[in-house]
């Protein structure tokens, strides 16, 4: 298949089509581009696995990219604090030319491999964390940089890129290859390289998360509740947990402090010292916790 960069003769003409055939091209370009994920399921799931336990409960996700493969790679860290709960201070973001390039070019910033080992060590890198590179070409130099010193401060790497053989993809410890082939726009990897880089962060980033027990039953037990849509969502997935009534659920909410999960097992009959307690026994797990309070209440009944 074609790198990002090659031209495919088949659009070349593109600019004189009717619109709607462009569109069309555009839209079966970006299934073509989803499709191209499936030989990745193992290469995703395992990298998953890995940083999870890499991770544990102090390590940091951290993000590292140059233009559209950084902002598509920030998009996905900043998004797992109100869907997970995901602390601020266990994310961190290393995009060529700094922050502000998420909304303005800054040329040159990307070939900066000196910029990226000093990011490195300017976060304090280490043992705990788990760093993800993303570049479409994977021949970026900031990121390949940031891999390679991440590596060697000892964090676990993976890296995200849609060409095969590429340098980013042999200097992490995890590999995961968008293998998306030419743009229809040539090297305008916005189009199908971004789209595959963000389904494949997107699911990296939610199968770590269920991993880390972040996730219960398909529900976002860790999810921030920031407004008042949220706090409905909230109410209804304590009810549906709980098996309760939605006056209850919000009841529990209340005297939870807004956490779903102490409020679940409130809404099942705990306390609010023994939900604590019950998720710091199953390292803040709700399903341990559940289990462990419906086996307390068997035992219980079969001592009456």
């Amino acid at each position: 298949m074609a790198d990002t960069e090659s031209v495919d003769p088949l659009y070349a003409d593109i600019d004189r089509w009717p619109t709607a055939d462009a569109v069309q091209a555009m839209i079966d370009g970006q299934a073509a581009a989803i499709a191209a994920l499936h030989s990745q399921t193992q290469a995703i799931a395992d990298a998953a696995d890995a940083a999870a336990d890499r991770m544990g409960d102090k390590g940091r996700l951290l993000y590292a990219g140059a233009g559209t493969s950084g902002r598509v790679a920030v998009q996905d860290g900043v998004e797992l604090g109100p869907t997970f709960g995901w602390p601020e201070a266990r994310l961190g973001y290393l995009m060529s030319g700094g922050m502000g390039a998420l909304a303005a070019s800054v040329e040159g910033a990307e070939d900066d491999g000196a910029a990226a080992r000093a990011e490195i060590a300017a976060l304090g890198v280490g043992a705990d964390d788990v760093l993800i590179g993303v570049a479409a070409s994977g021949r970026t130099p900031y990121t390949i940089a940031a891999v390679e010193a991440a590596r060697k401060a000892g964090a676990l790497t993976i890296a995200i890129a849609n060409n095969p053989d590429a340098p980013l993809l042999g200097a992490a410890d995890h590999a995961i290859l968008a293998q998306t082939g030419s743009e229809i726009l040539a090297g305008s990897t916005r189009m199908k390289a971004g789209t595959a880089q963000k389904a494949v962060l997107n699911i990296l980033s939610t199968a770590i998360m269920l991993r880390l027990g972040r996730v219960y039953r398909g529900l976002m037990v860790d999810m921030v509740i920031s407004n008042e849509k949220l706090g409905h969502r909230a109410a209804r997935i304590v009810a549906q947990l709980a098996g309760c009534s939605l006056e209850a659920a919000y009841a529990a909410l209340d005297a939870a402090d807004r956490n779903i999960k102490v409020a679940t097992l409130i809404a099942m009959g705990a306390d609010k010292a023994r939900a604590k307690a019950l998720l710091a026994d199953h390292k803040g797990r709700l399903r341990g916790a559940v289990d462990a309070l419906a086996a307390a209440r068997h035992a219980a009944k079969d001592m009456t």
